[in-house]
């Protein structure tokens, strides 16, 4: 994962999977070995990469984000919301149509590029300035049949004999 600050730096690593939870600050393991702890107020996000960035090559761009915005309606089925954050910068993404929204201490995202280096981004609450939901994005070709068409009752496969047989 790489997780980057609002001061611009970043750091690559490692984090368990329940990571900040229940913690007052995200503690990852760097790719050197060593702990860090850094406090969620500087959090801007972390982003779930496919491969580590080499530190001189992507020292500016190690998410590889290079899109934040959505070219077109997404297809894959969830929430689209767009959210600026507290720096101003703005980002779009898809979350889970879930109580993941309201609940927790964060947002785990579908960037728009699902091809880039970034999988999935995790946007602390605090790093929130205001959030949009733009669109449900639904799952298409499926028709919606009511209850009482598929209750139809089931014939008997060994019919009841009259009494004098």
């Amino acid at each position: 994962m790489v997780v980057r600050k609002f001061s611009r730096e970043w750091f690559a690593g490692y984090a368990e999977a329940g990571f900040g939870q229940d913690a007052s600050e995200l503690e990852i393991l760097d790719l050197t070995g060593k702990v860090l702890r850094i406090g969620w107020e500087k959090v801007k996000w972390i982003c779930y990469v496919r491969d580590f960035p080499a530190q001189s090559v992507d020292s500016d761009n190690p998410e590889r984000l290079l899109h934040k915005r959505f070219a077109s309606r997404p297809r894959t089925p969830g929430l689209w919301l767009r959210m600026t954050l507290t720096d101003g910068d703005e980002l779009e993404g898809l979350a889970p149509n879930d109580r993941s929204l309201v609940e927790g201490v964060g947002l785990l995202l579908t960037p728009p590029d699902t091809r880039s280096n970034t999988q999935r981004i995790y946007v602390p609450r605090q790093a929130i300035q205001t959030l949009e939901v733009v669109s449900r994005v639904g799952t298409t070709g499926r028709k919606r049949t009511n209850a009482a068409d598929k209750a139809t009752e089931q014939p008997e496969l060994f019919p009841q004999m009259p009494d004098g047989a």
